[in-house]
């Protein structure tokens, strides 16, 4: 089976992920902790990681099923067809949202244009270019999953 990447309306992707679970479709929403400030107080609160995506796991032919959901809007298209991920990159997403937020990093004079294997952290064994080195950071290029990384340097 495939995951897809379902677009909800704003601020209804944890409401959505509840009412797909209930009717049996097999979803993904990541979540991560942020401290938010209101004028009295400061608050944990758990947000989306993508805001207004749930990914969903189904058959082709079971993908009208969530539209059973009140909040679910579309699919997200990717070269005129349901975009797809693959289930290796929901176990990237899930196993970085599961590991610590300290992580051992060594830096050997790295410099722009070099390709790294990284050692630790959620991306760990994950190769990337190095598209940029400052005092305070390094950009790195992960092509296999189509993202950037900027690393803040302590």
């Amino acid at each position: 089976m495939n995951w897809y990447v379902v677009y909800t309306k704003p601020k209804w992707e944890k409401k959505v992920a509840e009412q797909l679970n209930k009717i049996g479709i097999e979803c993904y929403c990541p979540l991560i902790t942020q401290v938010r400030q209101w004028s009295d107080r400061k608050k944990k609160v758990e947000v989306p990681l993508f805001n207004s995506y749930v990914f969903v796991q189904l058959e082709e032919t079971d993908r009208n099923l969530v539209f059973q959901s009140a909040g679910a809007v579309r699919y997200l298209f990717w070269l005129g067809k349901p975009a797809i991920v693959k289930n290796e990159e929901i176990s990237v997403i899930k196993s970085w949202l599961e590991t610590p937020d300290t992580y051992d990093i060594s830096i050997d004079s790295i410099k722009v244009g070099d390709k790294i294997t990284l050692e630790s952290g959620p991306f760990s064994a994950q190769e990337a270019f190095v598209r940029e080195v400052n005092k305070t950071h390094y950009v790195l290029v992960l092509e296999t999953l189509g993202c950037v990384l900027k690393m803040k340097i302590k």
